[in-house]
C-alpha cells in the first residue's frame, strides 16, 4: 500500500534479528533476555501496530481452552499498550470467547482465525454461508469421537476444532483419521492444524495473514509498523505477509520452519518484551 512503512533496516537490528534475506525453510535464534529491551526499543521507534495470538502467546495451551485464563499482568501490559498503540488480539477461538479471556475493552477482535472480526470500523465476517456444513461436521466429529478418551470436539462459529492433547498416543491417528472422514464429507470445508489440534474451516482464501492485512487496511495502519507474534503453525500466514512491510515475532517452536525475523523463547519472554515496548512507548 501506499506509505506502508518498509521493513526493519538491518543496521537497526538488535542481537538475534538474522538478515533480511533469511530462509523460509529456517527457524530464527532465541532473543536473550538481555536484548529484549533493545529489540522494543526498535519497535518502539517505527510506531507499531501489534497484532498478538493468544494461545501459546500470552498464555499458555492448556488441556482445554477453558483454562487458558490470561495472568492478570500479561492483561495489564496489553491494557498499558493499548494506549500508547493500536492492538489487535487475532485468534482460533471464537470471537466472544477470545473477547472474554482477554477482557479488555477497545481492542480489535479477530475469531475464528481473522473469518469474525470486531474492529473499530465495524465488524466483519467471512463464511458465513458454510456454518451449515460446519454444523454437519461437528455432529459427526461428536459421533464419531465419542469412544475416545480425551477427544475434544470444540464447535466454534467458523470452524470445528478437535483437540487432543488428552488423548493417549495410540488413539491420535484415529482421531486424525475421523477428521479426514468429515472432511472428505464436506467439500466446502478444508483440514488445517496446529498444536495437538485439528480444524476444519470454510474452503476460503482467508486466513490470519488475510485478516491482518484488512486490518492494516480498515483501521487506517498503513502509517504504523505491524507487528505480529504468533506461536502456531496458523500464525505463519501473518508472518509470510508481512514480509517486507513488517515484523513477525514467533514464540517458542511449532516444530516446522518459520516465516518470522524473531523468536522468543516463551511467553514469559512475551511479557517481558510487550513491558518493554510499553515502556519505551511512554517515553
Amino acid at each position: 500500500m501506499p506509505g506502508s512503512p518498509s521493513a526493519m533496516p538491518e543496521g537497526g537490528m538488535p542481537p538475534g534479528q538474522p538478515s533480511a534475506g533469511q530462509s523460509a525453510g529456517s527457524l530464527p535464534e532465541p532473543v536473550g533476555a538481555e536484548a529484549l529491551g533493545r529489540v522494543a526499543g526498535v519497535l518502539a521507534a517505527r510506531r507499531p501496530a501489534l497484532f498478538l495470538d493468544y494461545d501459546g502467546t500470552l498464555t499458555p495451551i492448556m488441556p482445554r481452552p477453558d483454562l487458558a485464563v490470561l495472568d492478570p499482568a500479561m492483561r495489564e501490559r496489553i491494557r498499558r499498550l493499548a494506549a500508547l498503540c493500536p492492538v489487535a488480539v487475532i485468534s482460533g477461538r471464537d470471537l466472544a470467547d477470545v473477547r472474554a479471556m482477554v477482557g479488555i475493552e477497545g481492542l480489535t477482535y479477530a475469531g475464528s482465525h481473522g473469518f469474525d472480526i470486531e474492529a473499530p470500523s465495524g465488524p466483519r465476517q467471512f463464511g458465513v454461508e458454510y456454518r451449515p456444513a460446519l454444523e454437519r461436521a461437528a455432529a459427526r466429529l461428536g459421533q464419531s469421537l465419542a469412544g475416545i478418551q480425551g477427544a475434544l470436539v470444540e464447535p466454534k462459529r467458523f470452524a470445528v476444532a478437535v483437540h487432543t492433547r488428552a488423548v493417549a498416543p495410540a488413539d491420535k491417528a484415529a482421531v486424525e483419521a475421523a477428521v479426514a472422514d468429515a472432511a472428505a464429507a464436506e467439500p466446502g470445508l478444508r483440514r488445517t492444524g496446529g498444536k495437538e489440534i485439528h480444524e476444519l474451516r470454510p474452503d476460503l482464501p482467508w486466513d490470519k495473514g488475510r485478516a491482518v492485512l484488512s486490518l492494516i487496511e480498515g483501521e487506517r495502519l498503513d502509517d504504523r509498523f505491524p507487528v505480529y507474534i504468533g506461536d502456531d503453525l496458523t500464525d505463519e500466514d501473518a508472518f509470510a505477509a508481512l514480509e517486507g512491510r513488517g515484523l513477525g515475532i514467533v514464540v517458542g517452536d511449532h516444530g516446522g520452519p518459520s516465516r518470522a525475523a524473531y523468536r522468543l523463547p516463551d511467553i514469559a519472554s512475551v511479557g517481558l518484551l510487550l513491558e518493554a515496548l510499553a515502556r519505551h512507548l511512554e517515553g
